[in-house]
């Protein structure tokens, strides 16, 4: 059964390619996006790909996602170190394994960046390995849907 995956995207990840090419590379949001297209088909995954610079759509995404997306990649951005809002938003919605996923390290970074308030109500993290994070947490849903089913 083909499975139905949510892939959200924070603020400013619209700029990749543009903003800190030392730390994001020069490939283009757009060419990484097509990656993730293409990456979620091999797998028989229907994805969705949502970005947001705003923090209430971002919840309002995630909110749709209960009884329509069987799982959920999020790279909150920003976000990922202060939003108790999106934390809540994915608590909302359970039953939908959500995967955080950072392009960059977020662990060698800034230490405000260290810190993850979404983090304990995801099945998991994966940092560090820029697009190819993307690619690590759609083969990680395909591994939960596998062993739950």
């Amino acid at each position: 059964m083909l499975k139905k995956i949510l892939f959200i995207l924070g603020p400013n990840l619209n700029m990749v390619g543009k903003r800190e090419q030392n730390i994001y590379g020069a490939e283009t949001a757009d060419s990484i996006n097509e990656d993730v297209r293409k990456w979620a088909e091999n797998l028989n995954f229907d994805i969705e790909i949502f970005q947001s610079n705003g923090e209430g759509e971002i919840i309002s995404k995630i909110h749709s996602a209960l009884g329509e997306k069987d799982g959920i990649i999020i790279n909150a951005g920003a976000y990922t170190h202060y939003s108790y809002a999106i934390r809540d938003a994915i608590a909302c919605v359970p039953n939908i394994p959500t995967i955080e996923v950072h392009m960059s390290n977020i662990h060698a970074r800034d230490e405000f960046r260290h810190k993850t308030v979404i983090g304990a109500v995801c099945r998991g993290q994966i940092s560090g390995f820029g697009k190819y994070s993307y690619k690590l947490a759609l083969m990680a849903l395909n591994d939960i849907f596998e062993q739950d089913s």
